[in-house]
């Protein structure tokens, strides 16, 4: 995606991704431009609940509208946007050898209405309403839409799953977690299967939390987990099927922070750390589209 930069360039590194503290940094704001079906880079405005949503698309060089392709919608930390979370990611690429679509929503002021931050936007039902627009008229798959995000974004992304029910057959959280005061009941899961690949570091300062909210979803869908080989030193994989049908895969990078393993370029790209999120999450996503 051509002529597009990192955001967070007036923010001290270590204050993108933040889970929940405010910042001044803007959020991105592409301009629309007409919506036509078609391969190459969209920079799109949905209105939804009053207002203007933007969001940018990636068409794949052999998208088809004739075609249902897969939707991958990817969700910016805090504060970020689209852009920025486009540059960490390295979605495209994967998407232009699968023939998927990659949606990259803003959040408003810069963050997303996730578990413990940001704002008071309907973001779960931007998310929905986003999904059903590419369904309709890009020609998304319906049971092969995913949702992944980053910190804030990750955060957005389980709540997304619990509350669309349907929607999203898998989830992939980098350094994002299943916590605060919406997940205090025990009926707050998804309705219908919602498969989870996510990425914890042990130096993140969040690491406690996180791993603290796998548990919680796994006790609550009856999921049982077992160790697997990972490969790489220093990280330990378990993989666990539920009750349900869905499935949870949980990296654990013993070294990394608050970061994206293995993303080469943007805030919060952990370059070294042994393995890609974004290789193992795009073959989770393949291997899990929407049961029922």
């Amino acid at each position: 995606m051509a002529v597009l930069t990192g955001l967070c360039l007036i923010v001290v590194a270590a204050a993108c991704g933040e889970r929940g503290q405010p910042s001044s940094a803007p959020p991105a704001t592409p301009s629309a431009s007409s919506e036509r079906p078609a391969a190459g880079d969209h920079q799109l405005t949905l209105r939804h609940n009053g207002l203007d949503r933007t969001y940018l698309l990636h068409a794949p060089p052999g998208y088809d509208p004739g075609r249902p392709s897969a939707l991958v919608l990817a969700l910016h930390f805090y504060p970020g946007s689209g852009t920025s979370m486009w540059e960490l990611a390295g979605l495209d690429a994967k998407a232009d050898k699968d023939n998927t679509l990659v949606a990259y929503p803003d959040g408003q002021g810069g963050g997303f209405n996730a578990l413990i931050c940001c704002g008071k936007a309907d973001d779960v039902g931007f998310l929905n309403a986003l999904t059903d627009h590419l369904v309709q008229t890009w020609h998304a798959d319906p049971n092969r839409v995913f949702l992944t995000g980053i910190s804030n974004g990750g955060d957005m992304s389980f709540r997304a799953a619990v509350e669309s029910t349907g929607t999203f057959a898998a989830i992939g959280v980098v350094s994002g977690g299943y916590s605060g005061h919406l997940t205090t009941p025990d009926s707050y899961v998804p309705k219908s299967p919602v498969s989870v690949i996510t990425f914890i570091g042990g130096q993140d300062r969040y690491a406690s939390t996180f791993q603290d909210g796998m548990r919680t979803w796994q006790q609550r869908l009856n999921c049982r987990p077992s160790p697997k080989a990972s490969g790489v030193p220093g990280v330990t994989h378990t993989v666990a099927g539920c009750a349900d049908g869905s499935e949870v895969s949980v990296y654990t990078l013993a070294d990394m922070g608050h970061s994206w393993p293995g993303a080469t370029t943007g805030q919060l790209a952990a370059s070294s750390a042994g393995l890609s999120a974004t290789d193992l999450m795009w073959e989770f996503f393949a291997a899990h589209p929407r049961k029922g």
